[in-house]
């Protein structure tokens, strides 16, 4: 088997008077016949640090980091970035997911030996264009199946990390992990409790995004259900996973509210999925206090807050999160009369567009019901109904500012007041959307005479 290389980088192995190989999943997306975006190039040779960064130099690579104590070197090629490492043997201490020793070597299976999976650790030798795969990690790769380097319990042990990775990769990759590697995943769940938040949350959010990365469909829902099987929502997202077993009221849920959360993201558009996984976070706190689910989204909110913090979430994505769980069962049963779906649309107009994603998925989890949601037809069909008539859906579109009410005589401390009630105005009756009729309506209805 061949694969493409630069031409860049085939002049750096010709350079080298060491065997130079790239390892890991350039290697293994190339022999199973898919393709990433990110197609990033891992390269690695029996050399070290400062005698590779030699050769690298001859061909005017430009070296940007070197890292002696674990062998790691960072460089650019013209535009192409590598990142290069010695052949190596790490010794980890269990639950420390850092080597607390590393030992440099020229044995090209102890290397491979230090890495997670077997199809991760198939390497290919620029120069002889040749394949050397030292544990069957081909076989893996072929037959999509996830199985480790060595002992499942051992490698687990090493880096709770990699019960997270576990996930990620067998849902991007569409691979299935092994009983052995299941098992193994699971006598090491605890560990995860000893990763940092911030690890935790990014390989999370690569597995609400798993199917962006090979187009594999429903991948972001599989991941999930394999965290849920080896324990790790317990230990991630334990206000979560109490809704494992908690049953719904069967008229409008065919799942338990745990199987609803996973099914709301395997339907949600990439956008939301945290807030799909989110919404309904509140279920169980609810049943478990007061025996029904009434109100649940103010707990969802709450809740999604307090774990989008504790999961080091930007400020913008948890406010945004716990905005759209707090929102999500409005007028869910096509109740509100128009004039108030109108002021909701115009006073949540920032957000309307993921509103409405999340209403659909909540909606189609329910019972695996693909249509439009009856909320969303509602919705939408008065939306386009105000843009028709010219309604302002926003204080920008409203044809009167702060200023202009200030100069009218509107005390600065009522502006806001003043603007948000203008609005609601012209939303249920977009003809009123004239400055000099809503300065006087300003003056009129707001101000004390």
């Amino acid at each position: 088997m061949e694969l493409r290389i630069s031409e860049n980088l085939n002049n750096l192995a010709k350079a080298c008077p060491f065997p130079l190989y790239i390892v890991g999943g350039y290697v293994r997306d190339s022999i199973a016949g898919i393709v990433s975006e990110k197609g990033d190039v891992d390269i690695c040779a029996p050399v070290s640090a400062d005698g590779f960064c030699a050769a690298a130099k001859e061909v005017g690579a430009c070296v940007t980091a070197v890292y002696r104590a674990t062998g790691t070197v960072k460089l650019r090629l013209e535009e192409e970035e590598y990142e290069f490492a010695c052949f190596r043997s790490d010794e980890y201490i269990r639950g420390i997911h850092t080597p607390v020793k590393t030992f440099f070597t020229d044995d090209i299976n102890l290397d491979a030996r230090r890495r997670d999976f077997k199809c991760n650790a198939v390497y290919y030798e620029i120069k002889s264009k040749t394949v050397c795969d030292p544990l069957g990690g081909t076989e893996d790769i072929i037959n999509r199946r996830m199985t480790t380097v060595e002992d499942a319990d051992k490698v687990f042990g090493e880096d709770g990390l990699r019960l997270m990775r576990l996930a990620r990769q067998s849902a991007q990759l569409g691979f299935e992990p092994t009983e052995d590697c299941i098992e193994g995943a699971k006598n090491n769940i605890s560990l995860l409790k000893d990763v940092s938040a911030e690890r935790i949350y990014a390989e999370l959010n690569s597995i609400l995004l798993a199917d962006e990365a090979y187009g594999i469909n429903g991948a972001q829902y599989k991941g999930l259900k394999l965290l849920d099987k080896i324990g790790a929502l317990d230990i991630i997202l334990p206000e979560l996973a109490l809704g494992r077993g908690m049953k719904q009221n069967e008229r409008f849920h065919k799942y338990d509210v745990l199987e609803h959360s996973l099914r709301t993201v395997l339907y949600a558009d990439k956008s939301i999925r945290l807030s799909a996984l989110l919404h309904d976070v509140g279920k169980p706190y609810c049943m478990i206090n007061n025996g029904n689910y009434r109100m649940h989204e103010e707990e969802s909110a709450r809740i999604a807050k307090e774990v989008c913090e504790r999961l080091k979430v930007s400020k913008k994505l948890t406010a945004e999160t716990v905005e759209l769980s707090a929102l999500h069962m409005y007028d869910f049963r096509c109740d509100a009369r128009e004039n108030k779906v109108r002021k909701f649309i115009v006073r949540n107009s920032a957000i309307l567009d993921k509103l409405l994603l999340i209403k659909q998925a909540d909606y189609s989890a329910c019972r695996d019901d693909l249509s439009e949601a009856p909320c969303v037809t509602k919705w939408l069909g008065i939306y386009e109904k105000m843009r028709s008539e010219g309604a302002p859906l926003n204080l920008k579109q409203l044809k009167v500012n702060g200023a202009e009410l200030i100069s009218a005589g509107v005390q600065p401390e009522n502006v806001g007041k003043v603007l948000s009630k203008l609005l609601d105005d012209c939303a249920i009756e977009p003809s009123l959307n004239e400055k000099k009729a809503l300065i006087k309506r300003a003056l009129g209805v707001f101000c004390e005479r």
